[in-house]
């Protein structure tokens, strides 16, 4: 049986009191503690934004690992990858919102402009921790969500779309054009087809040209921004996979081996131990 592609979840997925189909808003540590799977790699078919008031981490967005720090501001447009790693005191607040929300009251245009949206921009900008302009902004939209008020959608709107407006005000503009950028647009494509078909391509080439780069343009590229070569990333998504089987199915190991693209179940034993320095099974059942 083959294991479902990486997820890629809807607002659905949230339930919650008072749930709609267009935003959802939630504190931080109460998401996570409903939500633990989220700390796993997946996507969206939403806008994320994340603020982080207290606490420490790492956020990994499209493969490339950003410190979480309080006054961490993220935003993740639909279908970026990413996952996290939150210490046990993490707080803040994390708002999804749909692209038909924003443009009941907003231009499409101006969606588009938003520069950490944009492929080729850093995904995350670090304001003071006592910033005082978009934390209250996030405050009253989770205010708003607790109770059905009048009009409560297109004040929630408005708050939203005043939170992309300051937050983009803070963006560094010089980013456009610099050579990072570049790389960051590679490594993110890179991300995207390493999502998809890692299960069935474990080859620097096939994904190198799929990119119209040579391998070792790839490799380049990748120990530039990541300081880790093309086959390293392409590892470490077959052993996390592996690894996300392992814990939370009760398929067995060789199952584990074919969703993840191995024929042979002892090759795939092998594989895992040097990477992970254990077997599956001995992984599967550590305390």
């Amino acid at each position: 049986m083959k294991a479902p592609a990486l997820p890629v979840l809807a607002l659905d997925a949230f339930p919650r009191a008072g749930n709609n189909h267009w935003y959802y808003i939630q504190q931080l540590e109460t998401h996570a503690r409903q939500f633990p799977h989220v700390s796993e790699p997946h996507a969206h078919n939403f806008y994320l934004v994340l603020y982080i008031t207290q606490g420490q981490g790492t956020h990994t967005i499209d493969l490339i690992a950003h410190e979480l720090r309080p006054g961490s501001l993220f935003f993740l447009a639909p279908g970026q990858v990413h996952s996290w790693a939150l210490s046990a005191d993490a707080q803040g607040f994390i708002l999804f919102f749909t692209a038909e929300f924003y443009l009941q009251y907003y231009p499409a245009s101006r969606l588009a402009e938003y520069p950490f949206f944009a492929p080729g921009h850093q995904p995350v900008v670090y304001l003071p921790a006592a910033e005082t302009d978009i934390l209250p902004l996030l405050q009253r939209v989770y205010q708003e969500d607790q109770v059905a008020l009048p009009n409560r959608d297109a004040v929630v709107g408005a708050y939203v779309y005043l939170t992309l407006e300051l937050a983009a005000r803070t963006f560094p503009q010089e980013e456009t054009n610099s050579p990072p950028a570049y790389g960051q647009q590679q490594v993110r494509e890179f991300s995207q087809l390493l999502n998809e078909h890692f299960r069935q391509e474990k080859s620097v080439r096939y994904y190198a040209e799929r990119l119209a780069l040579t391998a070792n343009h790839l490799n380049a590229i990748c120990r530039r921004i990541l300081n880790k070569t093309a086959s390293d990333l392409i590892h470490e998504r077959v052993v996390a996979e592996a690894k996300r089987q392992l814990t939370h199915s009760a398929q067995s190991v060789a199952q584990v081996a074919d969703a993840v693209g191995f024929e042979d179940a002892s090759y795939f034993t092998r594989y895992f131990k040097k990477y992970v320095g254990q077997t599956p099974e001995a992984f599967r059942h550590r305390s």
